[in-house]
């Protein structure tokens, strides 16, 4: 897993966005081959989609082959209500990109079958591939999507009752009424989520620094279900600094040092985007980096210990010159290493035996 950590609401949206537009552009999709994106609701992503729809208009970005997945859907209110999170997806992002209408896909809360319209989305989703990226954010309680604390971490797209807490804390879009909040919604299910290919999470605020924590340095528990990240091959959380107060210092340092190496020493040209090594000939070179450092490491000790025993390191041109100059019995005074040698070449036959 990977924590990537922004000053910001505004830096982690930047940050965000940036990955997103590059992991499409590098997709390279097509009609027969789309970007399948999963999209999440609330304020978390609102900043991010307002900068992939300045991608969108500048043509660093587009979203025409680009097939969209939402993650939840109030039930029993109008597609057109100014709180459904259709109007809202249209409202933040779509009306502002050149995605095809046929290509959104958004749970139907007031469908006659809603056990159906759940099947129904299970199996669009796996109709196109499978998802290539869900994008995500969560509640203080650790929920993603609408998966609240309990729910399983094998579940699917489904009907579920939303919690006292969340219903308290949508109020505020219905006029502080909880009585006008909808008390059920459809919502994809935690392993529909991580059965996408990558998993990125956006988790800001102090408000939602314990849910970090449990996230992070906790174990994978179904009462804070975004935990269930720490299982997946390629997840990622982009937190901002004041999202990091619960954790333990030494972990933000930790993460961070991670991103340090990837920049400064490794170089950030010979990693890809999600952190991989581009080519084999980086590993190439590495190694050979490393054996280099390895031989000046051990040549250095060889010229202390000369130095240790009183004698001038000398220069492989100095020695060649000390050996032309040594008479021929000074072969006898040889080290026992180079005595061994000689003895092989004696048994080889290579050179006449002293007892001839």
């Amino acid at each position: 897993m990977r924590l990537v950590v922004r000053q910001d609401y505004e830096e982690v949206s930047a940050w965000t966005a940036h990955y997103i537009k590059e992991r499409i552009n590098q997709f390279q999709p097509s009609k027969e081959r789309p970007f399948v994106l999963g999209l999440p609701t609330g304020s978390s992503p609102v900043g991010t989609y307002h900068r992939l729809s300045e991608f969108c208009k500048s043509g660093e970005l587009s979203f025409k082959h680009v097939v969209t997945f939402n993650m939840d859907e109030y039930v029993g209110i109008p597609r057109n209500h100014r709180e459904s999170y259709y109007t809202f997806m249209y409202t933040h992002l779509f009306q502002h990109i050149d995605i095809l209408p046929e290509n959104i896909h958004v749970l139907d809360g007031n469908a006659p079958d809603l056990e159906e319209e759940c099947r129904r989305y299970e199996a669009t989703i796996l109709a196109h591939g499978g998802i290539e990226m869900f994008l995500g954010g969560i509640g203080p309680d650790g929920h993603i999507a609408f998966n609240e604390p309990g729910s399983s971490l094998t579940s699917r797209t489904r009907v579920k009752t939303l919690a006292y807490e969340t219903i308290i804390a949508n109020a505020r879009f219905f006029d502080g009424d909880i009585t006008k909040v909808p008390k059920l919604a459809l919502t994809v299910g935690v392993a529909t989520v991580m059965d996408a290919r990558e998993v990125c999470i956006i988790i800001t605020g102090a408000h939602k620094s314990i849910a970090l924590a449990k996230c992070v340095e906790e174990g994978v528990n179904h009462m804070w279900t975004v935990s269930a990240i720490q299982m997946h091959p390629k997840g990622l959380i982009v937190c901002d600094e004041d999202a990091t107060l619960e954790l333990h210092v030494k972990t933000v340092k930790y993460f961070k040092s991670i991103e340090h190496v990837h920049q400064a020493l490794i170089g950030q040209e010979n990693l890809g985007l999600q952190g991989e090594l581009l080519s084999s000939t980086m590993r190439t070179s590495t190694t050979a980096g490393r054996e280099m450092l390895v031989r000046q490491l051990l040549s250095g000790d060889e010229s202390e210990s000369k130095a240790d025993d009183g004698e001038e390191p000398m220069s492989p041109d100095d020695e060649n010159d000390s050996m032309e100059a040594e008479s021929p019995n000074a072969a006898r005074e040889q080290s026992p290493t180079k005595k061994r040698r000689t003895t092989a070449d004696i048994a080889a036959g290579t050179l006449p035996s002293s007892n001839q």
